[in-house]
């Protein structure tokens, strides 16, 4: 090997003392290298020289060669050694994993200023250079596995001497890098959500740069780590990588620039053909067969695969996409898209997402610049070769019919269906659609939420519940645009009770237009008498919960004390909320947040995700409140006019609406078994259930069942005691 060469090395491990990085007590985030017990490590014995030299192994200097007592010299063959390399026990023995069993050692490999832990396999490796390989770890058929003295292990740092252009920014929910956020190891979507909005707050971002800036050392010279218990096999390049414990790795392209989280708990896997470079993967990510992934981050118990393409885009724990192309978005939690042909670009998408094949969502095919946005919020889910003009938004639960919408869209009603009307400029809009028609699918939806988080370690807080504040939030609002339409297509003024009376007629009869929905157009509302009921049954049933589930446990004697015992339990009325990543905060909340990170009183990400852990203690309560309220100002009245005879009135709705809305989801579901065009293709009944299996059976529809009757029951409990 070349002199200077040599001399490049020995500089780079003048500073090598580490172990394993070690957690800074005062900032987690903050990468210190800790002292390796110097005891532990001896130099070779002469007679253990004359057997490595035996076995065809070479080293710049024998003396640079450390290992400890358990040492087996005959475990290494056919290896080459520079610079500082320290050995941990070698013992006779095989390290398995699936059906890969190797003999504890190291063959065949260039291995250059390296700590190698317990009992390894290092077993063709071409090119091994500083790293330290944790325990019980297996590296096998490795061209190229490397660390440089500028790695920053895809944390967005900079290194001294380096200027601030090399700096990686990851450039989401808008193609012109404008709302740009850092990445570091344990960022979260709350995180980059408020990091990529309020970028007209000059000292709110920069104060987040600084925050990001104290999670790095500037100092050259770290050591790229693999944890215990990793097996690393059949891959090309690798550069710059730090892999956790129980990381898997088979058959990747290239890898660099890297923090690939992983532990026993949640173990990582990156599969086969994958190129994945400028990136912070998660906990428990599957990422493999032919995955490209360029400036990402992932959070936790996200799935990459068959292909997908991932640039400029943070996906949200629990997601999973694969066959499709997704540039420069924000996606919270729960996202799925899973067909080659759909096209995701400049969006923020807020959890919950279904994006379907064929769906082509993109700022620069439709529009002057490359600066379009769309923003939907949860429970998006576009149709079948549905593509939409950019700028755009979405109220939560939006389900797009498949089309082409030529003009941008503003739709404020939720649970609402989009569909293209006649007209290129006019769109029609069902409000309420999913109550309705889908809701087989909206309440299966909360359920397999929470039956497919599979986080052991929950950082980013999650509301999957298709009722809470920001939904219903938006049903108060949807049900004042229905009465204003209403109102102006009747030619006079209408009460919310006077349409529900009239519902029937109004439907029937009556043309209502919005106009503020579609960008020089129309939408026109079907049914919107029935949407505007939809949505006050559902704040009832919403409201009326909230209470049920406050009288399970109490009895009161007069309505006097159920009085003071609300006003109690009652916290402030929040009626504007934000969705940070996931996590439902009242909007006060959430810029005081962004105060006291301006103020320096919450002067680390460790500290602001505490105040994360913060409000999600007291969410609870606070959407219980926000509940009770927007009943009480649906009935415009107060706790003091919550008599016993009104509270039976209430209990008895939630009771009804419950029996709808399964009633609804069972007909919804029904459908699929009923429609003669979706039974044509089997040749019997009992085919179709061999195929379909019976709804009876429905594992989502039998627990849904019973909790409804279970409630139902209580009710009945309650009800019998307030006389």
């Amino acid at each position: 090997m070349d002199r200077v060469i040599l001399d490049k090395l020995e500089n780079f491990s003048i500073d090598f003392v580490p172990r394993k990085f070690l957690v800074d007590k005062e900032n987690p985030y903050l990468l210190r290298n800790r002292q390796s017990d110097s005891s532990r490590f001896r130099n070779l014995t002469s007679r253990e020289i004359e057997i490595l030299v035996k076995h065809n192994n070479s080293a710049e200097s024998w003396d640079k060669v450390l290992v400890t007592d358990n040492f087996n010299p005959n475990l290494i063959k056919n290896c080459e050694f520079w610079g500082l390399v320290r050995i941990g026990d070698l013992q006779s023995g095989f390290l398995a994993y699936h059906k890969l069993r190797l003999p504890v050692g190291l063959y065949n490999s260039t291995i250059i200023s390296c700590d190698l832990g317990d009992n390894v396999v290092v077993r063709n490796v071409r090119y091994l250079s500083h790293y330290i390989i944790g325990h019980h770890t297996i590296l096998f058929n490795l061209d190229e596995m490397i660390t440089v003295d500028n790695a920053k292990f895809g944390n967005g740092i900079v290194k001294e001497g380096e200027t601030e252009d090399v700096r990686i920014w990851i450039e989401l929910a808008n193609e012109n890098g404008n709302r740009a956020v850092l990445p570091f190891v344990g960022i979260l979507p709350a995180d980059a959500y408020i990091w990529s909005r309020n970028r007209a707050d000059r000292k709110f971002q920069q104060k987040l740069k600084e925050l990001t800036d104290k999670l790095g050392d500037t100092r050259r010279g770290y050591y790229g780590e693999v944890g215990d218990h990793c097996v690393i096999k059949n891959s090309r390049i690798i550069k710059n990588v730090n892999f956790g414990s129980y990381c898997y790795v088979k058959g990747a392209n290239k890898l660099k620039n890297l923090t690939i989280q992983s532990s026993a708990d949640e173990p990582s896997q990156i599969g086969e053909g994958v190129e994945l470079v400028n990136g912070i993967i998660g906990y428990g990510n599957r990422i493999f067969y032919g995955v490209k992934a360029v400036r990402f981050i992932t959070g936790r118990n996200v799935q990459l695969k068959y292909g997908a393409r991932l640039l400029n885009s943070f996906l949200g724990d629990n997601s999973t996409i694969s066959c499709c192309e997704v540039l420069n978005n924000l996606i919270f939690p729960f996202h799925e898209q899973h067909h080659n042909n759909s096209f995701l670009i400049a969006a923020t998408v807020q959890g919950q997402a279904n994006i379907a094949a064929g769906a082509t969502i993109g700022s620069n095919h439709n529009s002057r610049a490359p600066d379009g946005e769309i923003i939907a919020e949860r429970g998006f889910w576009p149709g079948l070769c549905s593509n939409f003009k950019h700028n755009s938004y979405f109220a939560p639960f939006a389900l797009v019919a498949k089309g082409t919408y030529y003009s941008e869209l503003n739709i404020k009603l939720p649970f609402a269906l989009v569909s293209p009307a006649d007209k290129a400029n006019e769109i029609n809009i069902y409000p309420g659609y999913w109550f309705k028609h889908n809701m087989y699918a909206l309440a299966r939806n909360s359920w397999k939420f929470k039956n497919r988080d599979k986080r052991v370690i929950k950082e980013q807080h999650i509301e999957t519940d298709y009722l809470a504040p920001d939904t219903v939030e938006s049903m108060i609002s949807g049900i004042e645009i229905l009465r204003q339409g209403i109102c102006q297509a009747a030619g006079k003024e209408l009460s919310i009770a006077e349409i529900i009376e009239q519902q029937n007629t109004i439907d029937g009869k009556l043309q209502v237009v919005l106009n503020d929905f579609v960008y020089h157009g129309k939408a026109r509302v079907l049914k919107p008498a029935q949407g505007l009921h939809l949505y006050y049954q559902m704040i009832a049933y919403y409201g009326g919960l909230a209470l049920y589930e406050f009288l399970k446990t109490q009895s009161f004697k007069s309505e006097k004390d159920l009085a003071a015992a609300l006003k109690e339990r009652l916290t402030e009325h929040h009626r504007k909320w934000v969705n940070l990543g996931g996590q439902l905060v009242p909007a006060a909340e959430a810029q005081k947040l962004i105060d006291d990170i301006k103020s320096g009183l919450l002067d680390s990400w460790q500290k602001i995700h505490e105040r994360y852990d913060q409000l999600w203690e007291a969410y609870p309560r606070q959407k219980w409140s926000h509940a009770v309220y927007s009943l009480l100002d649906l009935y415009e009245i107060t706790p003091n006019d919550l008599t016993f005879e009104r509270l039976r009135k209430i209990l008895k709705q939630v009771k009804e609406i419950a029996g709808q809305l399964l009633k609804n989801a069972f007909k919804s579901r029904e459908k699929d078994y009923t429609n003669p065009y979706r039974k044509m293709t089997y040749e019997n009944e009992h085919e179709m259930e061999a195929v379909l299996g019976k709804i009876e059976d429905n594992s989502f529809l039998v627990e849904f069942e019973t909790e409804v009757k279970e409630m139902q029951q209580q009710i009945d409990g309650i009800l019998a005691q307030l006389v």
